[in-house]
């Protein structure tokens, strides 16, 4: 059958994109492969009636809604290659399987690379973490680690500054701070440590100690680590020949269409910040009055 629209990414972008064209009496083909970004995390923040709801439990609960609606179909599989037709999209899955449909949405999200620290993935989402808006409130007033080798590691201690006062700023090897900054961390009373980094080090994901490469060890609690890139999942639009922006992510307008007609892009695959929840799903749900005022204009 030709669907009226097939989203790639069961993320909160794709779901909610799928929900708002169920709801229009559009068919749609969720596809999802089932491998959450954020499948090491214990609970999401900052979407309200949703705050605490652990991704698994945000995934179950969307399914079964979208199970309300006959023309939405979920399919779990991984998509191979997407190619384009004089009538929309014809799209492949790793089982031999073939969908096509008039408009296509990418909400294949984003690949986080973070320093490579010997132990970071023993504690990542358990202890240490990337948003303090997602997971500052459970660390409030604790003695925390922010590591980054980035040129926005500032930024990104006065955000941190707002939920705990005992920071300790680990540059992995990097001279990231001018005389000024540095001077107002000092100030604050924030201790900056710029000798590579060994370890983190704790048991059951519980950080406890912090060991630096010349021996030295700090004791924090938990901490937040700054991706070094965030690299947008769009492998399966590269022979599309998209536009894109200097971040990586699909050129888009304020209705996620792409410079490819029929081809949209939902949450991170079209912004990178801010990743949250509550963002991609509103973002969704955008995209999708667009897809269906397209496709709307075009059959009227």
């Amino acid at each position: 059958m030709m669907y009226d629209c097939i989203i790639i990414g069961g993320g909160p972008a794709g779901l909610n994109a799928a929900l708002v064209l169920g709801r229009a009496r559009r068919s749609v083909a969720l596809i999802d492969s089932n491998k959450p970004r954020n499948a090491v995390t214990h609970a999401s923040h900052g979407f309200i009636t949703r705050d605490g709801v652990s991704p698994s439990e945000f995934r179950s609960v969307a399914a079964e809604e979208l199970s309300s609606y006959p023309s939405i179909d979920q399919l779990q599989a991984e998509v191979v290659t997407i190619e384009k037709t004089e009538l929309g999209f014809v799209v492949e899955e790793s089982l031999g399987h073939y969908y096509q449909a008039k408009k296509l949405v990418l909400a294949t999200g984003v690949n986080e690379i973070f320093p490579e620290i010997e132990g970071f993935y023993s504690f990542y989402g358990k202890s240490l973490f990337v948003c303090p808006y997602c997971d500052g409130w459970e660390h409030r007033d604790q003695p925390l680690v922010i590591v980054s080798e980035s040129s926005h590691v500032f930024h990104y201690v006065k955000m941190i500054y707002n939920w705990s006062k005992d920071l300790v700023v680990c540059t992995n090897g990097h001279a990231l701070l001018n005389d000024e900054e540095t001077e107002k961390l000092v100030s604050k009373g924030i201790k900056i440590m710029e000798q590579p980094l060994a370890s983190f080090e704790g048991v059951n994901g519980q950080l406890e100690k912090v060991r630096f490469e010349d021996g030295t060890e700090i004791e924090r609690s938990g901490g937040f680590v700054m991706s070094k890139k965030l690299i947008p999942n769009l492998q399966l639009v590269e022979n599309l020949g998209c536009n894109t922006e200097e971040s990586g992510t699909l050129k888009t307008d304020e209705f996620g269409r792409t410079s490819v007609k029929g081809l949209y892009a939902a949450g991170d695959a079209s912004y990178v910040n801010p990743s949250q929840l509550i963002f991609a799903a509103a973002d969704g749900s955008k995209i999708a009055t667009g897809i269906n005022m397209d496709l709307t204009e075009e059959e009227f």
